[in-house]
């Protein structure tokens, strides 16, 4: 897959956006369970759509040929070479999630608990959550916490 670029504000990645970086030279997707999930990319200074990738931008490629394409957040680009070449690195968009506070508060089911990181976030949360599991248990978030904290496995997380 052509990894393609996105704006800063896109959330939908279902077109083509700013356009495909038809002259990356390399993209790989390093990734670990519950650990990093971040795209390095090289391509040329002159290469098309360069000049559009800021701090910010997103980038849309696969981690792997059989896994769907996921975006990733632009936070570094490195000219090298002599400026000829650059290194684009970005992390995947649900690094996000450790920006978002959580302040307390008490579920009876999963399904409330992932609603209740969006309801009682301390700033705006654009991402949606979902589950399929149906029994109850009761979650107690007791101090505020980043909402990736709450869904990654950590003393009593979701």
């Amino acid at each position: 897959m052509i990894p393609i670029l996105f704006s800063k504000g896109s959330n939908v990645f279902t077109s083509n956006g700013q356009g495909r970086l038809t002259d990356t030279t390399s993209c790989i997707v390093h990734e670990q369970r519950n650990g990093i999930f971040e795209l390095e990319m090289e391509m040329p200074t002159a290469g098309i759509h360069f000049d559009d990738i800021e701090l910010g931008s997103i980038i849309l490629a696969k981690p792997s040929p059989n896994r769907t394409a996921q975006p990733f957040r632009v936070y570094s680009i490195q000219k090298t070479m002599g400026d000829m070449m650059a290194t684009i690195c970005a992390e995947h968009i649900g690094y996000q999630l450790n920006m978002i506070p959580v302040m307390p508060f008490t579920a009876s089911t999963a399904n409330l608990a992932l609603q209740g990181l969006v309801s009682h976030a301390a700033e705006t949360n654009p991402f949606t959550f979902w589950t399929d599991v149906t029994r109850a248990g009761t979650y107690n978030q007791t101090i505020p916490s980043s909402a990736r904290a709450r869904l990654q496995g950590e003393q009593g997380s979701i």
